[in-house]
């Protein structure tokens, strides 16, 4: 494993301690090269409560490419209006040590922008 990725998996440790400690839902996003991944857990991390991806239909039909800050803005906004349906309106965001710029940010943002509070 190269050092870069082993820097990305020490912060998420981190982060995943914290959240851990304060047993909440916890938003983690995934990214890579062409998609951008995005899921609501319960404070255990045994179920998946909402989930959002480039890679739904619905998302592909409205996108050309999945790997830029257009498409993770879509997911984030989807994501967050999944939550409300189930009633999610707090969680802990885990960026799973990814640098909060770009793809991340931008997720981040949408969800906000739509009713998630974190």
């Amino acid at each position: 494993m190269d050092e870069k990725k082993q820097a990305r998996l020490r912060r998420s440790r981190k982060t995943r301690n914290k959240i851990a400690e304060l047993k909440v839902l916890r938003l983690m996003v995934h990214r890579t090269n062409h998609h951008i991944y995005a899921q609501v857990a319960d404070p255990n991390g045994g179920k998946i409560l909402v989930e959002a991806s480039t890679l739904e239909p619905e998302v592909r039909k409205k996108l050309k490419y999945g790997g830029n800050v257009k498409a993770a803005s879509m997911v984030g906004k989807r994501l967050a209006e999944k939550a409300k349906k189930h009633g999610i309106v707090s969680v802990a965001f885990d960026r799973s040590g990814f640098k909060y710029h770009g793809r991340v940010k931008a997720l981040a943002e949408a969800a906000r922008e739509h009713g998630l509070k974190f």
